[in-house]
Order: structure tokens, then C-alpha cells, then sequence
């Protein structure tokens, strides 16, 4: 925060100047136009006469605001509107007390928005990165029903969730991608640096080397000729990955590469049914209107292919049908689930059958990632035991060769 003196007048032309505290000058004039003075001049007010030296941090080395940010300010928020306090009091103690810089930067703006007379969820909506549609949404709703607290109280239910069920895929992903990214340094170490001494100690033996021996220094030979081609080569392939991906053609096509794989892919699936399912309960129950739930539900799915369905079914809602029919007829939503859906539509209990589904599903994939570990963990095991031990005997055969010549 900085101080600012100002000069203005006002409704009734009374001339007014003084100092005001706030994050910036825009900032400043808001905050005197709240206090019926129209200003005329708004000027830092620092040590050094008038003038103040900010210098601000580029947005680049300034800390992201965290999925643990926003649930504990979410959290502490909902407590203390649920307790009485003001909205403007709640968001100047939390824009004080948030350890995270750039989140204590971003609510002290908001509570600058909201004195000035803005809603708090148009407020939010100056800073997307931190506060996506869903969240938005659902504050709206709150504050439309009266029902804030109970909304945010939701919201954190909600992120923790989310933030568990990202960090468990995650998780079963990285291991098989990090033990493989071992391995393959771990082989190509051996063929460059290793093999080739073996290779120099043969050569001057003279001895006959078996085929296995040969095929290895053959490949080693090859690796040390083209290193830097098979480097290009990986990062050609990465940044096409990449540039395939930013596509809507690319993602359609990657995406249902992904759900068809053999156990990646039911994982993912089941992923996609738990936080559809999750997100459309929570924005139901607090009251945002179905169409515009879906339409967030299809954004947040990660999936191109998931995505693509959740917008037919809005379109066919958008045309007076149920949500079971038209989600069972995508194909991609298990028939258990669009039954489930069905049933919860013709009682009334829709969002109570979502979060019941969304539950199951969490279930489902807390199993799937532990299931997939166990499988993955000695398979991998196992290939870099052929691999690496099959290059070491390899450069070990001729020597036990010579060595059973010498005994006979």
C-alpha cells in the first residue's frame, strides 16, 4: 500500500485535499469517488518530498497463487462472514494476513473493488488466473441467494477435492515417466562410456567376440555417431507433441489416444467422471443454472473428448431434454453413471446423486492409481533389469569365454 495526497471537491463543491492510503493511483481516485470527492489531482506522497520510488517485482518472479491459498482463504472467508463480519472488514484482514505476496497484492485490489462499489464476484473477475468461471460462479450465486458462506464453505469442499484427485493422477503419471527417463540415462551412460572401453580392451585381445558383444559395441558406435541427432530428434518430437496439442484437431486426436490406452486410459476415465460429476453437483446445489454449469464442466474437464460431450448434452438441454439421455448417447460416460443421472433428475435429488457418483468415482480412482503403481513398479523393474543387465553380461561374455579357455 502507498500514500497518496490528493485535492478535489465535493458534491456540494467544497474543496477537500488530504492523503489516502491505497495500492495505486487508479486505486486512490476509486477509493475518493466512494467518499463523494471527485478528484483533481492524485499524486504518490513519499520520504523524499513528493515523490516515491516504486519499484515492482515483474510478474514473472512474483509467486502463483496456489490451490492451498485459495482453500485456506476460502475457508477462513466463509468462517468469518458465517461470524457477521463485513464483507469489505473480511477482505482487508485477509489482504493483510495471506502469505503468499501476490495473493495479499490481488485481495487488496478486490477490497479497493468492492469499497468502490462493485459485487465481490465482479471483483474477482479482475484476476481469472486465481479465480477461474467456477469460482466465480458460484459467488455470484452465493451472494445473489444470501447464502455467501455456505457457498464458500462449498467452494474449499470442492478445491480440496479437485486438488487431491490432480495430484493423485499426477503422481501415478510421473513415476513411469521418471524411472523411464532414468533408465534410458542410465543405458545411454553404458553405451557411450562404458562400452566403449570394453571395446578397446577386445580389440587389442584379438579374441572372437560372440554375437550379443558385437550387436552391443555396434550400437554403441551408432550412439556416439548420431547423439546429437537423437537429441534433435526427442525435442522434434516433443515440440510437435506440443504444437499438435494447442490444435482443437490435435486435441481431439491425442486426447482419444489417451482414453484408449489399456490402463491409463480407464484411469483417466474414471478421473474425468469423478470431477465432471463433482463440479455439476457443487455448482447445482449452490444454485448456478444448469446450462451455464455445464458449459463451465466442459472447460474445466481436461479432456478434448470428455469436453466435446459435456457440450452436446448442453445443447440438447438448450433444446428441453434430460441430462441422462443425451450423456449416455456420447458414449463416453459410463451406462452406470447416465442411469444414476436419470434417477437423481426424475426425484428431484440431482445433486445429491452427482456428489454420490462424484464420491464413488474418487473411490474408483484412489484404487486405479494404487492398482496402477503396484503393476507398474516391478514391470519397470523388470525391463530395466533385461535392459541394463543384458548390455553388463553382453560385455562380460567374451571375457568368462577367455577365462573357461584359459582353465581348459
Amino acid at each position: 500500500m502507498a500514500m497518496f495526497a490528493y485535492e478535489g471537491r465535493t458534491a456540494s463543491g467544497e474543496a477537500r485535499k488530504g492523503e489516502i492510503e491505497a495500492p495505486d493511483q487508479e486505486a486512490a481516485r476509486q477509493r475518493l469517488r466512494a467518499m463523494q470527492i471527485q478528484p483533481s489531482s492524485v499524486r504518490p506522497k513519499g520520504g523524499l518530498g513528493d515523490i516515491q520510488i516504486n519499484i515492482k517485482t515483474p510478474n514473472f518472479l512474483k509467486p502463483k497463487v496456489t490451490t492451498k491459498d485459495l482453500v485456506i482463504f476460502t475457508r477462513q472467508f466463509a468462517t468469518m462472514i458465517d461470524s457477521g463480519l463485513p464483507l469489505v472488514q473480511c477482505l482487508d484482514i485477509q489482504s493483510k494476513q495471506a502469505p503468499n505476496p501476490t495473493f495479499r497484492e490481488e485481495l487488496s485490489v478486490i477490497k479497493e473493488q468492492v469499497e468502490s462499489g462493485s459485487t465481490f464476484a465482479d471483483a474477482l473477475k479482475k484476476f481469472p488466473g486465481t479465480f477461474d468461471d467456477l469460482y466465480r460462479n458460484m459467488v455470484a450465486a452465493g451472494e445473489v441467494g444470501g447464502i455467501l458462506d455456505t457457498i464458500l464453505s462449498r467452494l474449499a469442499a470442492y478445491l480440496e477435492k479437485n486438488d487431491k484427485l490432480r495430484r493423485q493422477i499426477k503422481g501415478a503419471m510421473a513415476y513411469p515417466l521418471g524411472v523411464s527417463v532414468v533408465a534410458s540415462l542410465v543405458t545411454a551412460l553404458l553405451l557411450l562410456k562404458v562400452v566403449p572401453t570394453f571395446e578397446e580392451m577386445f580389440s587389442e585381445m584379438g579374441a572372437a567376440l560372440p554375437g550379443p558383444t558385437l550387436f552391443v559395441m555396434g550400437l554403441s558406435r551408432w550412439l556416439k555417431a548420431n547423439i546429437l541427432f537423437v537429441i534433435a530428434g526427442i525435442i522434434l518430437v516433443i515440440v510437435a507433441f506440443r504444437q499438435t496439442y494447442k490444435t482443437e484437431r490435435g486435441k481431439v486426436i491425442i486426447d482419444g489416444i489417451f482414453l484408449k490406452l489399456p490402463v491409463f486410459g480407464d484411469l483417466l476415465r474414471k478421473t474425468a467422471v469423478a470431477r465432471f460429476t463433482r463440479t455439476l453437483g457443487t455448482m447445482i446445489a449452490s444454485g448456478v443454472p444448469i446450462l451455464e454449469a455445464l458449459d463451465i464442466c466442459g472447460r474445466t474437464a481436461g479432456n478434448k473428448i470428455i469436453e466435446n460431450a459435456i457440450g452436446s448434452v448442453r445443447d440438447s438441454i438448450s433444446e428441453g431434454r434430460t441430462i441422462a439421455e443425451p450423456l449416455s448417447e456420447t458414449g463416453v460416460f459410463p451406462e452406470m453413471v447416465c442411469q444414476m443421472i436419470g434417477v437423481g433428475e426424475a426425484t428431484g435429488a440431482l445433486d445429491v446423486m452427482l456428489g454420490k457418483i462424484a464420491d464413488f468415482y474418487e473411490d474408483e480412482v484412489d484404487q486405479a492409481v494404487e492398482a496402477l503403481t503396484s503393476i507398474m513398479e516391478p514391470m519397470i523393474m523388470v525391463i530395466m533389469g533385461i535392459i541394463i543387465g543384458g548390455l553388463v553380461i553382453s560385455m562380460y561374455m567374451p571375457i568368462f569365454s577367455m577365462a573357461s579357455n584359459i582353465g581348459a
